[in-house]
Formats: structure tokens, sequence, C-alpha cells
């Protein structure tokens, strides 16, 4: 196998392992108000974040941004209770600030966080040169991410028809799979974050 499909390899497993279900839940906060038809504006938020991660993990990885790992870990939770509060409070993003247009600012700082928690990753493999590791590892990290958000994309839509069943109620289906997504997501990242708490 070349270098090249090595690290993209690897970067596909790390966004899909197990150890990286951090990042995996800060896709799925991201992705909980989104509809299936609401492709373009997701994609406009997965690219900012990709974006965002790309920065810092080139930085970090050529050691011109060092980053305090225990600080990367706790902030990385942080990013994730962000994002589902801002689902939890926006109810309609008409209305929201700049009609919700802020959603991609917003990934692409959060990616700048999960991209140094990427490049602790990459600086554990100890490389002498770094473009193409750097470029295959991404590659297979967007690859990991559409999985992810296609997986995602689904349990949402099976959720919303779930909910849809349900008799009277108070809230939109729509609503409904936000609000239990993204509390759920909410006391899973609450609790690392104190777990991995720098203080």
């Amino acid at each position: 196998m070349s270098e090249l499909l090595t690290f993209i390899s690897l970067g596909f497993r790390h966004i899909t392992d197990f150890a990286a279900m951090d990042h995996v839940l800060f896709l799925c906060a991201l992705a909980a108000i989104y509809r299936l038809r609401d492709w373009r504006e997701s994609l406009w938020v997965i690219t900012a974040f990709t974006v965002g991660h790309s920065i810092t993990l080139a930085l970090a990885v050529t050691g011109t941004l060092p980053l305090p790992q225990d600080w990367i870990e706790f902030l990385i939770p942080v990013t994730i209770v962000a994002t589902c509060v801002e689902n939890l409070l926006v109810r309609d993003r008409a209305r929201a600030p700049w009609r919700g247009r802020y959603r991609p600012v917003f990934a692409g700082v959060f990616g700048l966080v999960h991209g140094a928690g990427f490049a602790n990753y990459m600086n554990s493999l100890f490389m002498d040169h770094i473009a193409v590791p750097l470029f295959g590892f991404n590659v297979g990290i967007e690859l990991g991410q559409l999985v992810v958000l296609v997986i995602a994309g689904l349990v949402l839509a099976a959720l919303d028809r779930a909910f849809a069943l349900l008799p009277r109620l108070a809230a939109s289906p729509h609503r409904l799979r936000i609000v239990t997504v993204s509390a759920m997501v909410a006391i899973v990242a609450t609790r690392w974050a104190v777990e991995r708490s720098p203080f």
C-alpha cells in the first residue's frame, strides 16, 4: 500500500474509531438540526469545520503552533456542548442572527479545536516528512466524516418518522428530534468535559 493510501486509511479509521467518539458526537450535534432536504446548508457547515480543523492540524503537526494537550482534550467536549446548547436555544433559524448563516463560522472556529485533537494523534506517529501524510490523513478524515454524516442523516430521518407517529405532540417531530439528540449528546459531552478538566 502506498504512503498516501496508508494515511488515508489512518484518517478514516481515526474518525470512525470508538476512540474518536468525541469528534463523531460533534458531527452529530452539528447535523441534529438539518433534514435531508437541507443538505446544501449542512454542506457549508461541514466544509467550514473541515477548513478549521485542516488549518490547525497543519499548524500543529508542523510545529508552528504548539498546543497544550490537556486544554485541547477539555475544549473538544466543550465545543460539543456549545453546539448542543445552540441547537436547543435557536428555535426559528429564519429569525436567528444573520438568518442562522453564522453556523459555518461557528463550525469553522470549533474545527480549529478539533484539528488540534487530530494533530495530537498525528504527532504520535513521529513522521520526518509531513506533506503526503498530512494530505492523506485529512482525506481519510473527510471520507470518514461523510460516512458518519450519511449514517447520522438516516438515523435522524428515522427519528423524525418515529416521532411523527406519536399522538398529539407539543412540538413538531423535527423539533422533538433536535431536543432529544442535542440533550443526549450534551449530557455525554458535559461528562467528558468534567472528566478532562485541566483545572
